[in-house]
């Protein structure tokens, strides 16, 4: 099972997207095992977004993160991270496609209501930088059958 960390951005929380945002990973199949509802810290920013402190929109990135409460979610799954990933859409939300999270909801690119993990080395991270171990709940779906093969 590959894990994945999903932030509901503040623009998400803002426009009261959170639940819809939930919902569509839950219907896609994923299996939440970790949620908090947080205010990032800049440190937390900042170290969540180095890889881009190099590029110009580094500072605007980390001031827009930490300018509102998230919710800090790890969702389970076969191929989680894909998933996850097709569900969102393109970082664009103007080129990602209808019935996607952006493709609904969106129409910047720096108010894009999620962020999700780009790969497994990433995922691992991340998840490791939001959540700590005892904080992720390990549990049996009873829908799990219907789910995958």
């Amino acid at each position: 099972m590959e894990r994945t960390l999903i932030l509901v951005k503040p623009d998400g929380v803002q426009r009261g997207l959170a639940g819809e945002i939930i919902a569509r990973f839950e219907r896609r199949g994923l299996k939440l095992i970790g949620m908090k509802f947080m205010q990032m810290s800049q440190a937390l920013a900042e170290e969540h977004y180095g890889v881009h402190k190099e590029r110009p929109f580094y500072n605007s990135l980390v001031e827009y993160i930490t300018s509102g409460p998230i919710v800090a979610m790890v969702w389970e799954g076969k191929d989680a991270i894909a998933a996850a990933r097709a569900t969102m859409g393109a970082t664009n939300p103007v080129q990602a496609a209808p019935g996607t999270i952006r493709g609904d909801f969106g129409m910047e690119i720096g108010r894009n209501l999620v962020h999700g993990s780009d790969s497994q080395e990433n995922a691992v991270k991340e998840v490791n930088l939001f959540f700590d171990a005892a904080e992720l709940v390990a549990w049996n779906r009873v829908t799990d059958a219907w789910i995958r093969e």
